[in-house]
């Protein structure tokens, strides 16, 4: 699941960076890349432990 999350990130950002460099840009498709982007890094970061965890307890 965290490959395909991963996966989907990469062809965001990938279908970002191509509007961003092509001729006739389209700012929607390149704000739901950057949505989709967003969204997966906060399912990702989420299940990351915080540095303070420790000092915690």
């Amino acid at each position: 699941m965290k490959a395909l999350k991963i996966l989907i990130m990469i062809l965001a950002i990938s279908v970002a960076l191509y509007e961003q460099v092509s001729e006739e840009k389209n700012i929607y498709i390149m704000i739901i890349a950057i949505v989709v982007f967003m969204f997966g890094m906060m399912q990702l970061s989420a299940k990351t432990p915080s540095k303070n965890q420790d000092k915690e307890e």
